[in-house]
């Protein structure tokens, strides 16, 4: 639910929306509204060569390009901190980000690890859209299961992707909420998978900063759009003394307090959110 309000915006925006919301860890800003398709068992994570192939030309060819395209010319887009990645240029790792773009946060993670492959861990719904969905799968989208059934294959394409030296991309926080400069709490469920596989973690916080003002008329649409500047942290190992539960927490929470100390370098506000408080009856 929201609403926008018409003002200025003690930032630096002259115009934001406020989203209300209730639940940090459910609620979800994305829009998308689909039928979402099954994956269980049934599903299939792994392809031929030709299917392969294909894949490569799309994700090198074409996604890349855009990628970097897209995130520079909207976004200004800056990364700080990516050169903690080149050590580990022929291993397979885990890297968390806070998800507050669409389609950003699927083109982002392809600027970060350039020029390693990445994979991203995502909702079913996107790959649910009919006709795209082989072109997402073959751009990188990997749909965690719906049923339990689906699990085994999952994890399996996760490992091969990891043993190919390939980077697997998780949003901790699951839900987009676009333009939020905090840091929304999250679990520890999804760092067992770093923990299962003894890989490193990096995390990245996307902070968004406000533009100078230009003289030019024609550039003002485009001043409305804050910039973005990403940091890369890491790397986090897994604890090998502890039990997987444990292991995972320290994980989360080593992501989480580096995520949170650089969202502070954020210094506009595009979108306010205002918690709905409900009252015990």
């Amino acid at each position: 639910m929201y609403k926008k309000e018409i003002g200025v915006n003690n930032i630096t925006m002259k115009y934001k929306d406020i989203y209300y919301y209730r639940d940090e860890l459910k609620d979800e800003f994305s829009g998308v509204n689909r039928k979402t398709i099954t994956v269980d068992g049934n599903y299939r994570y792994s392809h031929g060569c030709l299917w392969k192939a294909t894949s490569w030309v799309l994700y090198r060819l074409i996604m890349t390009p855009v990628a970097f395209a897209y995130m520079k010319l909207h976004f200004s887009l800056r990364i700080i901190g990516r050169e903690k990645l080149k050590g580990h240029g022929g291993e397979g790792y885990f890297l968390y980000g806070n998800h507050t773009q669409m389609p950003g946060d699927g083109y982002m993670p392809t600027c970060i690890t350039f020029p390693k492959r990445d994979v991203v861990v995502v909702h079913p719904d996107n790959v649910s859209l009919p006709g795209t969905r082989t072109f997402m799968e073959m751009i990188g989208a990997l749909p965690i299961p719906n049923r339990v059934s689906g699990m085994g294959a999952f994890l399996r394409e996760m490992q091969h992707s990891l043993n190919k030296g390939r980077c697997v991309v998780i949003y901790p926080e699951a839900h987009i909420w676009p333009y939020y400069t905090g840091i929304r709490p999250f679990t520890e469920s999804s760092f067992r998978y770093p923990v299962l596989y003894n890989r490193p973690v990096f995390c990245f916080t996307v902070t968004y900063q406000e533009r100078k003002k230009s003289p030019l008329r024609l550039m003002r649409r485009k001043e409305r759009e804050p910039m973005i500047t990403v940091y890369v942290d890491g790397p986090f190992y897994p604890d090998v003394h502890e039990n997987e539960r444990q292991a995972a927490k320290i994980l989360r929470n080593q992501v989480y307090e580096a995520m949170v100390r650089r969202s502070a370098h954020s210094d506009c506000e595009k979108i306010r959110y205002v918690r709905i408080e409900t009252k015990n009856r």
